[in-house]
């Protein structure tokens, strides 16, 4: 523990230069934006700015883009209170008591609950993962390939059923992504897979332009198709965006609590950040004193699930960091930004890359910080841009989108491949399939092939080497719960209501 936080002091240095200072506020600042702004998450964020690992150094990169990541947290919230049209999906339950408390009047204390519990939970969230990403990486040195592969089958199984509203659909949308993962020549015997003759493909497909075109041409291809631009009205603001005595305290223990859940269900792949969100919100309404406001503008229904989204996002970075396995579609995205540095996320990147991944973490209390300073006092000005005709957003939206593929390899195939997977995300969108295990699939997929021959090779073709140890044994008997569970659950539900 006294060498994390040495090393996290160390951190500090480096995030505290003027360069990297500024990333961080610019970070925060788009972060911010993107949330507010409806439709636009923080993984299309972070995937329009991958372009620019072309020309920022690694640790500036990096610090922005994990600022991004908080920021678009934050900023969710605003339009789920003002607007009753959450920013990104795990501001989705703050719509339910935000907005009621909003058109009650109570607008800032909303807002306060919100970004005061973010900052809390962050705080907190951000000091258990400074702790326990290294505490994860060493105990990842002692994994084989054999329970890497279990791991990534674990994230492929959890990802793919538990979000959306279909399992086959999660599943689709999981082996949509297995194969454009796996187009190209085989790392190891150059095969080539799936090219059809063309030589463009032979060093597969950017993963950054399927993460743009997905989020960003399906998203915009969709909203065409329903004429979805008429403006919504915003709701005002009387006052400061503050609380009384009374609001933190009924704030303050949803705060904990909602860390308390949204930590843990980022570290495991429960199915992103809906997950916590909603359980903190069943958790205030079974524990409040006040169940009669909840549905007309409960505060602790604003507190605990803000407080869980962002526990949440600092929990999806310790597998990340840890172990080079991504929980959700923004996980994986940041991922994609450090493999564009050759930079493999893992058990060693605490030893090989010490300066970043630190630095990176310090980042984090600092843009923490940053989000409650200036957000509060900005609040006026994130309203005015809620108010920025749609059309014009979108319009530049596509714009950055096919500017970003098209510069990564100054390619047209590129091009081409983006409007083909745009039109794909759209398919997704209108047919209601999620498309986080289709991001988690294009990048796992070439890794759980490399961990799959690794494991045959050491063991000189004997299958059994797939199972042998108590760690992969674990892991799968996990799995196995996972993929009974929700039928076990069926069943008992049948049971009790028969009885």
């Amino acid at each position: 523990m006294a060498n994390n936080l040495s090393m996290l002091l160390d951190g500090f240095q480096t995030a505290f230069t003027p360069t990297n200072l500024m990333f961080g506020l610019l970070g925060t600042f788009l972060g911010t934006l993107v949330g507010v702004l409806p439709g636009i998450g923080p993984a299309l964020a972070i995937g329009l700015l991958l372009p620019i690992t072309l020309t920022v150094n690694p640790t500036s990169a990096l610090i922005m883009f994990a600022a991004v990541f908080y920021g678009a947290m934050y900023g969710g919230s605003t339009t789920s209170i003002l607007l009753n049209t959450p920013g990104e999906s795990g501001s989705v339950i703050t719509a339910l008591e935000g907005n009621k408390m909003a058109k009650a009047g109570r607008a800032g204390a909303a807002l306060a609950t919100a970004a005061i519990g973010s900052f809390v939970a962050g705080t907190i969230a951000t000091l258990l993962l400074a702790f326990g990403a290294p505490a994860m990486a060493e105990l990842a040195l002692t994994i084989q390939p054999a329970g890497y592969l279990a791991l990534i089958i674990l994230a492929f199984a959890t990802v793919g059923t538990l979000l959306g509203t279909s399992r086959i659909r999660g599943l689709v949308a999981l082996s949509v992504g297995l194969v454009l993962g796996l187009i190209g020549a085989d790392l190891q015997s150059g095969a080539l897979r799936l090219t059809f003759g063309s030589l463009n493909a032979i060093d597969g497909i950017e993963t950054v332009t399927v993460i743009v075109a997905i989020f960003a041409l399906g998203e915009v291809l969709y909203l065409a198709s329903r004429h979805t631009l008429v403006a919504s009205q915003v709701l005002a603001i009387n006052g400061r965006a503050w609380m009384s005595w009374a609001d933190f305290h009924r704030s303050w223990r949803p705060w904990l609590r909602g860390t308390a859940i949204g930590f843990p269900l980022g570290v495991i792949p429960a199915g992103g950040s809906e997950v916590p969100t909603f359980l903190s919100y069943g958790v205030e309404k079974a524990l409040s004193k006040n169940k009669n406001e909840f549905g007309k503008g409960a505060i602790e229904g604003v507190a605990g699930p803000e407080a869980a989204n962002n526990a949440n996002a600092a929990g999806v970075l310790v597998p990340m960091l840890a172990l080079g396995l991504p929980t959700s579609a923004t996980a994986a995205v940041v991922l994609v930004a450090f493999q564009s540095f050759n930079i493999q996320p893992g058990p060693m990147l605490f030893q090989t890359n010490p300066e970043i991944v630190w630095g990176l973490i310090a980042s984090l209390f600092i843009g923490n910080f940053l989000l409650l300073v200036l957000n509060l006092p900005l609040i006026r000005f994130w309203v005015l841009l809620l108010k920025i005709p749609s059309h014009y957003l979108y319009a530049g939206i596509t714009t950055f989108a096919l500017l970003g593929a098209y510069a990564l390899n100054n390619s047209t195939f590129d091009l081409k491949v983006a409007l083909a997977i745009g039109l794909l995300g759209f398919l997704f969108r209108r047919f209601g399939v999620p498309i986080t295990p289709l991001i988690i699939g294009v990048i796992l997929g070439p890794l759980a092939e490399l961990y799959f021959k690794r494991a045959l090779q050491i063991s000189q073709g004997d299958w059994h080497i797939l199972i042998a140890g108590g760690f992969p044994k674990f892991i799968y008997a996990i799995l196995i719960m996972v993929i009974m569970a929700p039928f076990i659950w069926k069943f008992m539900k049948k049971f009790v209501v028969k009885k």
